[in-house]
This record gives structure tokens, sequence and C-alpha cells, in this order.
């Protein structure tokens, strides 16, 4: 064995970061049900998902493949994510602060 894991303290560290990895908890919470949505969106005061999807489809012209509502990571509030794809079959993420409607990100969807 290594002397890394002989030691106590980093022992003790080893297993507090992998205790730590391995509940953290899921973020992208919720679902992209529209029924579910549109009841958490009356619940929190946010915009509906129709709105979300107009704004969205003004940043970003195309077809609406897939809208989410999900939790932001690092800073509190929700956002829609809203998957278009455009004229020429790319597809792209527009992010939709779910409060005031405003857009915060058109990005390519590469994957």
């Amino acid at each position: 064995m290594s002397t890394l894991i002989h030691k106590p303290a980093n022992l003790f560290i080893i297993t507090l970061l992998c205790g730590v990895m391995m509940s953290q908890p899921a973020w992208a919470d919720d679902d992209d049900d529209p029924a579910k949505i549109a009841e958490m969106a009356k619940a929190f005061g946010l915009i509906s998902l129709e709105e979300a999807q107009t704004k969205a489809l003004a940043a970003k012209p195309g077809v609406v493949k897939e809208v989410e509502l999900e939790r932001r990571k690092f800073r509190s509030g929700w956002d829609y994510e809203v998957e278009i794809v455009d004229s020429n079959g790319a597809e792209w993420e527009v992010t939709i602060d779910a409060k005031t409607g405003k857009v915060n990100s058109v990005n390519r969807d590469w994957f």
C-alpha cells in the first residue's frame, strides 16, 4: 500500500472527499414536462413556458426542440434552457432567466 493511505489524516481527507463527491445533489432538477413546468412557474412567480420560448426564438430563430426549467448551480434562481434547431440544422441552447425573462446566453450545442 501507498504511504499516503497509512497516515490517519490522509485517510480521513480521502474518505471525506469521496463522501462529498458521492453526495452531491442533482441540480438539473425538475424535468421537461410542460405541465410540471407550468405548475412550478406559477408557484415560484416565474415567466411562463410560452414566454420563455418566445424570448428564446427572438434571440435565436429556429424550431424549439426541448425546454427545461433548471435551478441555477452557483447563483440563486431558475433558468429556462431552450434547445433550438436553426434552419441549417445546428442546435443551440438559449438560457432565459425564468424570473425576469432576460436572455442570459445563446450557445451553439456541439454535441
